[in-house]
């Protein structure tokens, strides 16, 4: 975490609470997953502990999955280096009262505790076994947090109002009923979508939450959100496949901040970028399109292969064309602003000026119109 630059300045609390008094091992149960090419692969403590603290120890930018469900991740401890900067993020306070969504092993709501003091955080887990693990481990840890077993899009209103809330879940749209329950002035840290994290202030009187977007944490959804298919399970035969060129420098599809603009004017769309000397990408929409972007240089444009209903590649280079003309934005200068009725995603141009980033109509194959 030091060495990659990891540890928050403005939130000097975090650093001795996540290596010394709540340390990530003490929250990790005796079965782990890890991906092993082609499925999840269990480790066990008690017949590989090598492999099980690789686990959970695999570096600041891995997450260490705990729970697979339909052969999919579904609890995991996240990331040291996303947990730090959402802890940064939350502005957190001694005394504060917190609402956690997500309790999953309980090490987060543990960290939440040790900021801000004993009968200070009540946390949320939909999972009756999980949250019924989590309360034993932080009992055992002397550690005085409310865990109960609810749908986390609810929040929790025996305990509102809160001064901070904090998902450890991705969700598309941020229930209102998270603002609803935070005071004014309160700050929300949630995880939004595949791609992001957001810190929202709800307004003064109540009505609002705005804010900006904090990085590129990525987390799993809320149970029971249909997360589409794979890669592999989109059929990629036997459809109407084209090539055409792509007029774009394809290693760019790898910048953070051009991965963001995207993600808001195509949700949908999942890019992955080849980490190897070739410049390649993969583009599908979870569903039944997808593309494949090669060149022959890093810096140079390249070809796309597209098959499916929609054509993916065209409309990534769509939204490439309006991210330049709105300047280049970083992903620091897009936020979002929650009311009652609407959600919506909006950059600061350089004069201070916010303008709405709204998606965009897919672009489909003329046959498929």
């Amino acid at each position: 975490m030091e060495a990659s630059g990891c540890w928050p300045e403005a939130s000097p609390w975090i650093r001795p609470a996540m290596v010394d008094k709540v340390p990530r091992h003490q929250y990790a149960p005796d079965l782990l997953w890890v991906w092993d090419g082609s499925s999840w692969a269990s480790v066990e403590r008690t017949t590989d502990p090598e492999g099980w603290t690789s686990a959970v120890y695999g570096g600041p930018y891995e997450s260490t999955v705990t729970q697979i469900t339909d052969g999919l991740p579904t609890s995991s401890l996240s990331c040291g280096s996303v947990v730090a900067d959402m802890l940064d993020s939350l502005k957190l306070r001694s005394g504060d009262r917190v609402l956690e969504l997500g309790t999953g092993l309980g090490w987060n709501a543990a960290l939440l505790a040790e900021r801000a003091g004993p009968d200070c955080v009540v946390s949320v887990e939909v999972d009756p076994q999980l949250a019924a693990d989590a309360q034993t481990r932080l009992h055992t840890a002397g550690l005085s947090v409310e865990v109960h077993t609810s749908d986390g899009a609810a929040g929790w209103p025996a305990g509102a109002p809160y001064d901070r809330l904090i998902a450890t879940y991705a969700v598309e749209s941020v229930p209102w009923a998270w603002v609803e329950q935070t005071r004014p002035g309160g700050r929300i840290v949630t995880p939004w979508g595949r791609l992001g994290h957001v810190a929202l202030t709800v307004a003064d009187d109540g009505q609002s939450a705005s804010g900006w977007v904090q990085g590129l944490a990525t987390f799993m959804p809320a149970r029971g959100t249909d997360q589409g298919l794979e890669w592999s399970q989109i059929p990629h035969d036997g459809q109407d496949d084209s090539s055409n060129r792509f007029p774009c420098p394809v290693r760019e599809l790898a910048d953070g901040n051009l991965l963001f603009a995207l993600r808001v004017l195509s949700p949908d769309i999942r890019i992955t970028v080849s980490a190897n000397d070739d410049a390649t990408a993969w583009l599908h929409d979870g569903r039944a399109s997808w593309a494949v972007i090669t060149a022959d240089r890093e810096d140079s444009p390249g070809t796309a292969v597209q098959g499916g209903p929609r054509l993916l590649a065209d409309e990534i280079v769509r939204g490439w064309e309006r991210w330049t003309s709105a300047g280049r934005p970083s992903l620091y200068d897009f936020g979002m602003t929650r009311t009652a009725e609407v959600q919506y995603i909006w950059y600061e141009d350089a004069e201070g000026v916010r303008q709405r980033w709204e998606p965009t109509a897919p672009v489909r194959r003329p046959s498929a119109a």
